[in-house]
C-alpha cells in the first residue's frame, strides 16, 4: 500500500505534527469525501505501508523529525514555483526559506527522492513566458544538484477557481504557447543536465525529451525500496494520470497555502473553520468523530513481491 500525503492539503507544512501522532499510534481515520459520515480507518503499519509520498510546498516542521519515518520508505513531491504573494499567499519567501529548505531535505535523504515540481504554469500579464523561462533556469541553476528531475504541468479549470483567476486574468497556455515554454525550459534543462517530464497532460512533448510523469511512481518506489511492488494505475485520477494507485491521508479545505489556483481549497471560510478544528492528537485531520459518523477498518495489505530487485538480476 502506498500511502499519499496528500493531493489534498500541504500535512508536511501544516499538520506534520498530527502526521508523526498518526505514525506513532499506527492508524488514521480518514473521511470519504463524497460521502462525509463514511470513515475510513487506515492502517499506517510499516508491515503494510510500502512507501509514503509527501506532497508539499513547505517540508520544513518535518526535517527535524525525519529520523522517525526510519521504518519507512518515502520521497517529497516538492512544489517550487517562481510565483509572489499575489498567486501563493502564504507560501514563505523563496530565496530566504523555500529554496534553503529544498537543498536541506535533499541533503538529509538524498536528491532522488525530492522531486521538484513547477507547476502549474499560466500567463497573464506579470507571469509572461519571459517570465517563466528566466526564472526557470535560475531555480534550475540554484537547485539542480539537488533533485533528478523536474515536473510541470500546465493550468487546468476549475469551478472553485473561476473567480480567483479571473481577477489576475489568468489564462492556461495555448497549444503553440506550451510548445514554447516546453521547447525553452527544455533548453535550459540540458544546459544543467536535468530531466523534465510532464504531469497530467494529454500533449505529446516527445519531441523535446520530455516525457509523461507518474508522481505515485511504482519505479521510482521500487527504486527506494529495493524490492518489486504489484502495483496497478490509479483508477480514480484523471485518465491522463499516469500514477500508481494509493490511499490519501488527507482532506480537502484545509490548505492554510492559499495558493489561488488550488483545486483542493473551495472555500476561504470553510478553509479557516478546518484548520481550527484541527487537533495534533486526533485520528482525524481536522473534526472530531460524530455520532452518525460509520467508521469501517480497510482491509489493505503490503504489495510488495518477495523477490528483492537485485535478486533478479
Amino acid at each position: 500500500m502506498i500511502i499519499s500525503a496528500s493531493r489534498r492539503t500541504d500535512i508536511p507544512a501544516y499538520y506534520s505534527e498530527w502526521f508523526f501522532n498518526r505514525i506513532k499510534e499506527g492508524f488514521v481515520l480518514v473521511r470519504n469525501p463524497m460521502n462525509f459520515r463514511q470513515i475510513g480507518k487506515i492502517n499506517l503499519s510499516s508491515e503494510v505501508v510500502d512507501a509514503i509520498v509527501f506532497w508539499t510546498k513547505n517540508p520544513a516542521p518535518m526535517i527535524g523529525r525525519l529520523d522517525e519515518l526510519r521504518d519507512y520508505k518515502h520521497y517529497f513531491q516538492f512544489t517550487l514555483n517562481p510565483y509572489g504573494k499575489d498567486i501563493e499567499y502564504s507560501v514563505p519567501s523563496k530565496n530566504q526559506a523555500i529554496i534553503p529548505t529544498f537543498i536541506e531535505l535533499s541533503k538529509k535523504i538524498g536528491k532522488d527522492k525530492v522531486i521538484w515540481r513547477y507547476d502549474p504554469r499560466f500567463l497573464n500579464k506579470k507571469y509572461t513566458i519571459d517570465y517563466h523561462a528566466k526564472y526557470f533556469k535560475l531555480l534550475v541553476s540554484k537547485i539542480c544538484n539537488y533533485t533528478e528531475k523536474c515536473t510541470i504541468s500546465f493550468l487546468d479549470y476549475y469551478k472553485s477557481i473561476e473567480k480567483n483567476i479571473n481577477k489576475q486574468n489568468i489564462v492556461s497556455p495555448s497549444a503553440n504557447q506550451q510548445i514554447e515554454i516546453v521547447a525553452r525550459f527544455s533548453e535550459i534543462a540540458k544546459e544543467y543536465g536535468m530531466t523534465i517530464d510532464t504531469c497530467a497532460e494529454n500533449s505529446d512533448f516527445d519531441k523535446y525529451n520530455i516525457k509523461h510523469a507518474s508522481c505515485i511512481d511504482k519505479e521510482r518506489i521500487e527504486r527506494i525500496c529495493g524490492y518489486k511492488l504489484k502495483l496497478n494505475k490509479d483508477k480514480n485520477q484523471r485518465e491522463a494520470c499516469a500514477c500508481a494507485e494509493s490511499i490519501d491521508i488527507g482532506m480537502y479545505n484545509t490548505c492554510k497555502n492559499a495558493c489561488i489556483y488550488c483545486y483542493a481549497n473551495h472555500s476561504e471560510i470553510k478553509v479557516n473553520q478546518n484548520y481550527n478544528s484541527h487537533n495534533p492528537l486526533s485520528p482525524l485531520l481536522c473534526g472530531a468523530i460524530e455520532e452518525k459518523d460509520v467508521i469501517k477498518e480497510r482491509e489493505l495489505k503490503t504489495n510488495r513481491i518477495e523477490t528483492r530487485i537485485w535478486d533478479l538480476n
